[in-house]
């Protein structure tokens, strides 16, 4: 699917909005001769990030006096056929300072195939920082919720115990295993492959979050999905005359893609942005 624009998305360019719905065209309408070559080794990058599975791993810290850590947390996801390893939760998509009192914190796990998920290990290194006078290394896990979206299922990993050498039975790391009660399930999401082309005129590249949604027949739409991970993603992506592709795993709208809605949310020094064009491909099971 390929989907011309050539108009700013810009508060002080053209109409002013920065948001548009596009509807696609035949693919000789925009395709060009001339098409980058240099991309043929991200492309292989994202073709292998397509055929991962993606994890969205929540964890909840117990509301609980001194419940919160500074330590290293790890985790590791255990399945019918392999398992992760060792991963590091580092970057939270919901806050800067990680696993304080009360809070959730998302984090994504790539991986390849594991199978069925089956359990858990959790824990910390037991490293945490002297604040006040007290090192804050112990840690109260609520619970762990994780959501494979290629998988349509959704699973909560109860624990409501401490993970602290000076409390409960002194371990610092756990196997959990899954409520199957509280396990969801729902339509499995596909992987999309979105390739962006960002215009060649001055100023055309942004810095803005851009966010996409694919609409199908019938009034079918996936849910809003920015394309970038994190801050570091927006600066790097989007630059003029540029060509950017996302596996972007999202809710299946069918076969046929009547039309998208592609924007970005302002904010910041460069978040007027002039985009060229856009193609869509809908990756199907065996790899097509």
């Amino acid at each position: 699917y390929y989907f011309p624009c050539q108009r700013w998305l810009a508060v002080e360019e053209d109409d002013g909005q920065i948001v548009r719905e596009l509807v696609p065209v035949d693919e000789a309408f925009v395709k060009k001769d001339s098409e980058n070559d240099g991309q043929s080794l991200a492309t292989l990058g994202l073709e292998q990030k397509a055929k991962s599975t993606t994890y969205i791993v929540k964890v909840k810290t117990g509301d609980k006096k001194n419940a919160g850590t500074d330590a290293n947390v790890f985790i590791i996801l255990y399945g019918s056929k392999d398992d992760t390893g060792i991963v590091s939760l580092k970057a939270s998509k919901s806050s800067k300072n990680k696993f304080e009192r009360g809070k959730v914190d998302e984090f994504t796990v790539e991986s390849v195939d594991i199978g069925d998920l089956k359990k858990i290990k959790i824990g910390h290194d037991n490293k945490g920082k002297m604040t006040y006078f007290v090192i804050s290394n112990g840690w109260f896990l609520e619970w762990v919720e994780i959501d494979a979206p290629s998988l349509g299922r959704c699973l909560r990993f109860p624990s409501g115990r401490w993970l602290d050498k000076s409390e409960d039975d002194g371990a610092i790391e756990r196997f959990i295993f899954p409520a199957e009660l509280q396990t969801k399930e729902y339509i499995p999401f596909v992987p999309y492959e979105i390739t962006v082309y960002t215009s060649d005129i001055f100023g055309a590249g942004t810095d803005a979050d851009v966010f996409i949604v694919l609409y199908g027949s019938d009034g079918i739409c996936t849910q809003q999905k920015s394309l970038c991970l994190n801050k570091r993603e927006q600066r790097m992506y989007f630059e003029r005359n540029s060509v950017n592709q996302f596996i972007v795993e999202l809710e299946d709208v069918g076969e046929i893609i009547e039309k998208i809605r592609i924007g970005h949310k302002g904010g910041g020094l460069n978040s007027g942005w002039h985009l060229d064009r856009v193609a869509i491909r809908r990756l199907l099971p065996n790899g097509k």
